[in-house]
């Protein structure tokens, strides 16, 4: 049983090297002509894109094997208002690099669409929108040549009742083309849908469920996450990858929402012991403000509270 770490879009130790520069649409609209607007474009996806490059091989070097690409890579590639940007043809040879080396080095890669994106919105423009932005990071994995990518998603909010919401989210999850509901996976919220309610939810469209323990934390319905284990990893037979978690810390208080800069290490080390007796190999992404370093830390207090566990590489535990 292998357990691997890995952390989201900013490698810290680095310093000032970012993947998610942007440009505002405000900023778009305030240069002199349409050149200068799509130079502006193309300078900061360049950076982007050569800034990911540096943190993959940093992540690379220092053996970690599973990453987050921030949702940011490339500004306002979904704004309704700019229709000229054709940053695929523009970087195709950059995606292509990208992908090179990700493959290269049998790293695990993922997205996470932004907050905005609902399915189960009774809006048809909210629709619309969503559908929009998963097609951009469908379109990221083909053009990094990538065929193992996820996106990961919530289920949605809870207008009208649960009930009503879910049966949109299935009314619009069947009404996405192929080419995207294959590559989404879904998560449990820290104040909609439980765990138990998504795990329902993957098992019915036989997608794969990513395990919050946070939110889980936050958010039960008076369950206990423990007897659930089994089934969230088993919505991932047949995938070419293991299960893929995310934990993180509250920053203040049992049940805050937001994440600490760091990973709570017992908390973590109790949750590990749940799952050991179930022998699946696991990936769990940290979700911590300090991001890399956060890693590094809960790996250095695991070794000190756990000296008898197995390090393969600074990020990959193994038990037998």
């Amino acid at each position: 049983m292998h357990i691997r770490l890995g952390y989201v879009a900013t490698a810290l130790k680095l310093g000032k090297i970012t993947s998610s520069s942007t440009v505002t649409y405000s900023t778009y609209t305030k240069q002199s002509t349409d050149r200068d607007k799509l130079e502006k474009l193309q300078k900061v996806a360049v950076s982007n894109v050569n800034d990911l490059y540096k943190i993959l091989e940093y992540t690379v070097r220092n053996n970690i094997h599973f990453y987050r690409i921030t949702s940011a890579l490339i500004p306002l590639a979904t704004h309704p208002e700019v229709t000229d940007w054709e940053f695929r043809r523009i970087l195709k040879k950059d995606f292509e690099w990208l992908g090179n080396f990700i493959n290269n080095n049998d790293l695990r890669v993922d997205t996470h669409p932004d907050e905005f994106n609902v399915l189960n919105s009774s809006k048809e423009e909210v629709i619309k929108t969503t559908e929009r932005n998963l097609w951009h990071h469908a379109n990221l994995f083909k053009d990094i040549n990538y065929p193992l990518g996820k996106m990961v998603l919530h289920i949605g909010g809870k207008e009208g009742g649960k009930l009503a919401a879910t049966e949109r989210f299935f009314k619009n999850f069947n009404n996405l083309p192929k080419e995207i509901t294959q590559l989404l996976i879904f998560e449990n919220d820290d104040k909609s849908f439980t765990t138990r309610e998504v795990l329902n939810i993957c098992q019915e469209i036989n997608a794969p469920m990513v395990l919050d323990v946070h939110h889980h934390n936050c958010n039960n319905g008076g369950e206990e996450l423990e007897p659930m284990l089994k089934d969230i990893f088993a919505t991932w037979e047949g995938q070419p990858l293991p299960p893929k978690l995310h934990f993180s810390s509250p920053k203040a208080g049992e049940k805050d929402k937001k994440h600490a800069d760091y990973i709570d290490a017992n908390s973590f080390i109790e949750f590990i012991e749940k799952c050991i007796p179930l022998g699946i190999d696991l990936d769990i992404m940290l979700e911590a403000k300090q991001a890399d370093l956060a890693l590094y830390k809960l790996v250095e207090e695991i070794k000190n509270l756990k000296p008898e566990w197995n390090w393969l590489d600074t990020s990959t535990l193994e038990f037998q």
